[in-house]
This record gives C-alpha cells, sequence and structure tokens, in this order.
C-alpha cells in the first residue's frame, strides 16, 4: 500500500492539477529559507563587527563572515523540515482536496479545517520541529550520529504531522491522532520516506506537495483497511472518516 501511494503522490506532485501549488509552495519554501538565511548572516555580520576576530586585519573578519554564511547553507538543511510544515499547512486543504477528487472521484471529500486553526497547529508544530532539529544540529560535527539523529527525529516529526493534517479533514484532531497511534508502523515508514527526500538537495524542495498527496493515500488506504477488518455490527462505532466511507459502500 505505502509503495503504490508513494508513487501515486509522485504522480501527483508534477501533474497539471497541482502545478501551480506545485510552484507556490517552491516559491514560499525557498523564499522562507532565504528570508532565515538572510536574517541570519545579518546577526552574524553584526556580532563579528562588535567583536572582532582580529583588530588589525580586516580581511580576516570578512573572510571569517563569508565563511559564516557559506556554513549557514549546510544549516538550512536542519531548517527545512519545520519550514515544510509550515508550508503543508497553509497549502494542505487546496492540495488534499485536488488529490481527493482525482484519485477518489467516487468518494467524498473531506472538509477543510478553519485556516485558522490549522495554521496554529502547524505553528506550534514547526517549534518543536524547530528545537528537535537544532538540537540535531549540534551533532553536526559527529560523522554518521548527525545523519542519523536528522533522519529518525525527521521520520516522526514529519510523519506524525504530514498524516495528522490529512486525516483531520474527515475527522477530529484528537481522533486523527489516535489513528496514527494505532497504524505507528505505517506512518513512520511514510515518515521515513519524506525523512529520506529531506536528504536530497533540491528535491527536499517538493517534500510539502509530496507529503500531502502521500498521506493523503495513506490515510484512505487505513481507512479502508480500518473498514475491512471491522464486523459489520461495529461499524457505526467508527471515526467519522469512516462512517463517512462506510455510508457510500
Amino acid at each position: 500500500m505505502l509503495i503504490n501511494a508513494a508513487f501515486a503522490a509522485l504522480r501527483q506532485v508534477f501533474s497539471p492539477p497541482l502545478r501551480a501549488i506545485l510552484w507556490k509552495s517552491l516559491g514560499l519554501t525557498v523564499g522562507l529559507l532565504a528570508l532565515v538565511w538572510f536574517g541570519l548572516t545579518k546577526v552574524i555580520a553584526a556580532v563579528l563587527a562588535a567583536h572582532p576576530i582580529s583588530t588589525d586585519y580586516a580581511m580576516v573578519n570578512a573572510v571569517a563572515s563569508f565563511l559564516a554564511g557559506a556554513g549557514l547553507f549546510v544549516g538550512l538543511a536542519y531548517i527545512l523540515p519545520p519550514v515544510s510544515i509550515l508550508v503543508a499547512g497553509y497549502f494542505l486543504d487546496d492540495a488534499a482536496e485536488i488529490v481527493e477528487r482525482t484519485d477518489f472521484p467516487d468518494e467524498v471529500p473531506g472538509q477543510a479545517m478553519p485556516l485558522s486553526q490549522a495554521m496554529l497547529y502547524t505553528a506550534r508544530f514547526a517549534a518543536l520541529a524547530l528545537a528537535v532539529n537544532l538540537a540535531a544540529l549540534l551533532l553536526l560535527l559527529v560523522p554518521g550520529i548527525n545523519v542519523a539523529a536528522f533522519f529518525l527525529a525527521n521520520t516522526y516529526l514529519l510523519g506524525r504531522e504530514y498524516f495528522e493534517l490529512a486525516a483531520a479533514r474527515f475527522r477530529p484532531l484528537q481522533d486523527a491522532g489516535a489513528m496514527r497511534r494505532h497504524h505507528t508502523a505505517t506512518v513512520m515508514l511514510a515518515g521515513a520516506l519524506l525523512a529520506g527526500l529531506m536528504l536530497v538537495p533540491i528535491v527536499n524542495l517538493i517534500t510539502p506537495l509530496f507529503g500531502i498527496a502521500l498521506m493523503v493515500h495513506v490515510h484512505k488506504g487505513l481507512s479502508r483497511d480500518r473498514l475491512l477488518k471491522a464486523p459489520a455490527a461495529r461499524l457505526p462505532l467508527a471515526m467519522d472518516g469512516d462512517r463517512i466511507d462506510a455510508g457510500r459502500r
């Protein structure tokens, strides 16, 4: 199921219906990263101006400022996950609606979360992702461990965030969280795909849109499995999204 979902999501990312959102999400992702880089370089320049490395050779300070700015490009890889979460929260409903309409035309579409609620949820989770990734960044000088820490942390964070956003179109966030915990292995594997994508330069910029499309398919697949395995007498006890799907069967 997960392999099929990944291929379907990749196809959707570059499909004509999602192309406009793809360019917007790319622009927003690059813009936010550029804003972070510009702000941090200004802070570093100000610190070096106030506390120069050398008071005799201005060139030393200039080189130090340049190297610090260049080094920030490496650090941006650790900023990308929380930025990806923010971008996904902003474009979630537009992208998810297209995926649901084109790949699941016979099923009842989900309901959009209020934008303020979606952005508050994603902002809180992005802050958590930022804190975790900054902690992983501190391990940058430890070969092997830093990459493993980055991958494992974002496997959980991205899997949780993207799945709950997709599931929240069909059920309350509390129920979406319960469903995620019930299917921890599947959601973690999907999160591993997203974390792996984060490790590929340039390609990682499509993570927000790919993550949305992927988790729409994963949620749909898990919802169907839940209905198929549940005894008929217990169907009324299923979650809201499952009752919707059951009603159409």
